[in-house]
């Protein structure tokens, strides 16, 4: 959530907090997903429809690399399904060449019930190279990422793990190359998984990509919550049977494995280290809970499952971060072990970095990082809204109760980014070039504009005065379209190589798939991304 040039210190007040959380039901948040809903909205499926369509579509996987033109080398392998009331089904591809994996040749095939298809790619190149046999040697691959990983002050560098031959396609023309993933931990503690991709032909470098995203933030006080939890022959435990199992645990300051799950005697939470677990717990359900009723997704990966949750990690650790491997989201207790990083923002943000992992898997850089970060930002702020928690109340403030500067400003800001000092209110040429948090700033200032329009606007006891570039004026149409407008066009639209001039258009097409395309939403869509310079 937060970029690594950031202080790692927090000034803040310490939590100050009831001895006890009542547990007493289901937390659902404040909106409702079934009135008004359109017939380009995703169903909710099953875990085992959702299996069926897959293996339906790996089934005609060949008949479909056909159909859409690839070369008899090309093969498709199924990510994921998205089935639409009215019956389109969205399935999104990983593709192989001869064998090897092709990164940043996902695409999305959309089939309606009629049977028309259209295709989305992340990259137009025709995937060919001259010979899969490589000219550099793995090891020399191997040599050069933990290189990089020097040049990170990574600590602990280890690349195990053999690098894998792959086609590079996320920046043109395609190459052979090698991919290398070197482990270790970074300069602030947070665990690191860097891969770096290594031509291998010239055994020049092409792309390097840390892959635990982290945030920063102080646990913020909700005030007595409801929380599901597991009755046990001893009393209680921190899981939760109503959504996908997902479970909370005590890592007591270790930095590996999943420590202990949170027990009581009770069913009444709250005070010491157990508070830090009743914040992380109810932030899982408030996410989940908002995936599920606002947008219709069953779990991060829309399976169901859930993931699990970490915290008290590592001694004095000044960050949070979602871990796609483990499928986990995980919490320090922030400077001086007394400020735990469980704030319902810093869990929505981070967990939604999930989503898109497992969606679009926007890659994190360029113009792409920026709006993968914007994307947890959206997502992040309609989660909070949704929670509707007098204690919190929805704002277009990223990282209002944190504290990060010392002086209570945010971490960013919605309707005006470059308040914060680095973000950028609108698109220009060197936006690619600029820090993925502060890239972020154009595509979080078009959901406010969606949302709540230009000029001046108190929201919740919060005022907010939104420029917009040459004064084009923006009228908005409501954060519960503009957040579902988001959401259809990174599940359905979005690839791997999405930047913001792509990102237009595809909010373009979900609009016209949810509203019409003579809509006076899909006229705002179009209004507001001219207003942050992208045409």
């Amino acid at each position: 959530m937060s970029a690594t040039s950031r202080k790692n210190t927090v000034r803040a007040a310490a939590l100050v907090a009831s001895a006890a959380m009542v547990v007493i039901g289901v937390q659902t948040g404040s909106a409702t997903a079934s009135a008004g809903k359109s017939a380009s909205e995703p169903l909710a499926l099953s875990a085992g429809a959702r299996t069926t369509l897959i293996k339906d579509a790996q089934g005609q996987a060949s008949a479909t690399a056909g159909t859409i033109g690839l070369g008899a080398k090309e093969k498709l392998v199924v990510r994921d399904v998205i089935k639409d009331a009215d019956g389109t089904v969205h399935t999104r591809y990983e593709r192989t060449y001869d064998g090897l994996p092709v990164l940043g040749g996902d695409l999305v095939v959309h089939q309606k019930k009629s049977g028309t298809k259209s295709v989305d790619k992340a990259t137009e190149a025709k995937i060919a190279v001259p010979s899969t046999t490589p000219s550099v040697a793995p090891s020399t691959a191997k040599k050069a990422a933990l290189g990089v990983a020097a040049d990170q002050k990574t600590a602990k560098a280890d690349a195990g793990k053999a690098p894998r031959k792959v086609i590079w396609a996320a920046d043109g023309k395609p190459v052979l190359a090698w991919e290398t993933t070197v482990t270790g931990v970074q300069k602030d503690g947070t665990p690191s998984r860097l891969r770096v991709i290594t031509d291998a032909t010239s055994g020049k470098k092409l792309y390097q990509e840390e892959q635990i995203h982290t945030g920063s933030g102080t646990s913020t006080y909700s005030g007595t919550v409801n929380l599901d939890t597991t009755k046990t022959s001893g009393g209680y435990a921190l899981q939760d049977g109503v959504r996908g199992g997902h479970k909370t645990y005590d890592l007591n300051q270790g930095t590996d494995g999943t420590g202990n799950l949170f027990t009581n005697s009770t069913d009444t939470w709250g005070g010491g280290r157990q508070t830090a677990g009743v914040d992380a717990h109810y932030g899982a359900a408030v996410t989940w809970d908002f995936y599920k009723n606002v947008l219709g997704r069953t779990g991060i990966r829309n399976d169901g499952q859930a993931a699990y949750s970490r915290v008290h990690y590592g001694t004095g650790y000044v960050n949070a971060f979602w871990d796609d491997d483990c499928f986990c989201m995980t919490y320090g207790d922030g400077e001086g072990d007394s400020h735990p990083l469980t704030s319902l923002d810093v869990a929505a943000h981070e967990m939604s970095h999930g989503v898109t992992a497992a969606t679009a898997n926007l890659r994190y850089s360029g113009e792409s990082g920026g709006l993968n970060e914007a994307t947890s930002d959206i997502f992040g702020t309609a989660a909070e809204f949704y929670a509707n928690n007098p204690a919190d109340p929805g704002d277009y403030l990223i990282g209002e109760k944190i504290d990060i500067n010392g002086d209570g400003s945010p971490l960013r800001y919605m309707d005006k980014p470059s308040k914060d000092g680095a973000s950028k209110d609108y698109w220009s040429s060197s936006l690619g070039s600029v820090d993925v948090h502060y890239s972020s700033g154009p595509a979080n200032h078009f959901f406010y504009l969606l949302s709540e329009g230009s000029g001046q606007k108190t929201v919740n006891g919060v005022t907010y005065n939104s420029p917009t570039y040459n004064n084009v004026k923006v009228t908005g149409i409501g954060r519960d379209k503009a957040t579902k407008i988001w959401y259809k066009a990174l599940t359905t639209y979005f690839t791997s190589t999405t930047n913001y001039k792509a990102a237009r258009t595809a909010t373009l097409k979900a609009t016209a798939d949810l509203y019409g395309s003579t809509s006076a939403e899909y006229k705002a869509v179009a209004n507001a991304w001219t207003a942050i310079n992208v045409k």
